[in-house]
């Protein structure tokens, strides 16, 4: 859950300045209850900093999560494609593997993905 909240926060304030719950909440399709729920669990984790009724930030450590999610994500996205899955099915493919793949298994496919270059 931390993972795809930091990686969405992330995105979300690169795209339009600034995570608002309610926008998290309708990219999860979960009800914003549900989001406040989860933001207070990533501030006691130290990777959120929030105040009430505001934006969402990241905190260094949650935006070091991020990068790592994004960099995993863009590694899997790209092994996949470079096996001949097309781009949509390796975008929602990603999303699963992404989160359970060792580093060992990343840096294969990045020398896969290197060495068909």
């Amino acid at each position: 859950m931390a993972e795809d909240y930091v990686e969405l926060i992330a995105e979300l304030i690169e795209v339009q300045g600034e995570a608002r719950p309610v926008d998290i909440a309708e990219r999860f399709g979960v009800k914003p209850p549900t989001v406040t729920k989860n933001i207070s669990r990533l501030k006691a984790a130290g990777l959120v900093r929030r105040e009430r009724y505001r934006s969402i930030f990241l905190t260094d450590e949650g935006q070091a999560l991020a990068d790592a999610c994004r960099r995993r994500h863009r590694i899997v996205v790209a092994f996949l494609i470079n096996l001949g899955i097309d781009q949509e099915t390796a975008e929602r493919d990603a999303e699963g593997i992404e989160h359970h793949v060792s580093e060992a298994t990343l840096a294969a496919f990045q020398r896969a993905i290197d060495a068909s270059s």
